[in-house]
């Protein structure tokens, strides 16, 4: 006779594996909208620290700063590579001279500097346009007259980029809408997103962030 197997290891095996499957699609669950969380609110999970800022969590929030040197600006970068995209963020800035702070995108990964486009984070009042867009000088200047932007306080950015046309809304209003008429095969490729902090004046400064998620849009290339 054929001894009787014991098919409970298999089963808490088998039902072990359901559990941690499980769990990895709640975490990556996409919202109602199609969007994903890029922060977990716990730790830079998902994210590499590129250059010689700071980067740390604290309370839910990611900060950037310089740790008390100007010169020690830097990119946080995700892991992940988008094209085509719309992404919402939450930033509270230091209200300092010109330091300022700015979302790349589809930036080369672990790149020291700018690559793709820049939604800047800045002060409109000395020149640092927020939620305008940056590339080889400026191609929309957003908040210029920095009317939107609430000084020390959370805003809300969002920004949708498919092909070379780029949209940008501060607290709601929309302020760019700029379609670039010769982009680069570089500008429009898939990249990473890039989280910024520079110091200005000597002053280190700080910027932070919550709330990030992303909504992947279908690719257009070039938009021709």
């Amino acid at each position: 006779m054929i001894p009787a197997m014991n098919h409970r290891p298999l089963l808490l095996g088998a039902s072990l594996i359901l559990l941690i499957l499980l769990s990895s699609l709640t975490l990556r669950a996409d919202e109602p909208d199609g969007s994903r969380p890029l922060f977990n609110g716990k730790d830079l999970t998902g994210w590499t620290v590129v250059g010689n800022a700071v980067w740390r969590v604290e309370d839910g929030v990611i900060v950037g700063t310089q740790d008390g040197d100007a010169s020690r600006s830097g990119l946080l970068d995700t892991v992940d590579q988008f094209q085509d995209f719309e992404i919402t963020l939450d930033f509270f800035l230091d209200e300092h001279g010109k330091y300022n702070s700015g979302v790349y995108l589809r930036n080369d990964p672990r790149a020291r500097g700018q690559t793709g486009y820049q939604v800047n984070i800045g002060r409109g009042a000395v020149g640092e346009f927020c939620g305008g867009v940056y590339k080889d000088g400026w191609r929309a200047k957003g908040d210029e007259k920095d009317t939107v932007r609430k000084p020390l306080a959370w805003n809300t950015l969002h920004i949708r980029a498919q092909g070379p046309h780029i949209e940008v809304e501060l607290n709601g209003q929309k302020i760019v809408d700029y379609t670039d008429p010769k982009p680069t095969e570089q500008l429009l490729r898939k990249g990473v997103i890039s989280l910024q902090t520079y110091g200005a004046e000597g002053h280190a400064g700080f910027v932070k962030f919550r709330n990030i998620k992303i909504r992947e849009l279908p690719a257009k290339g070039d938009g021709k």
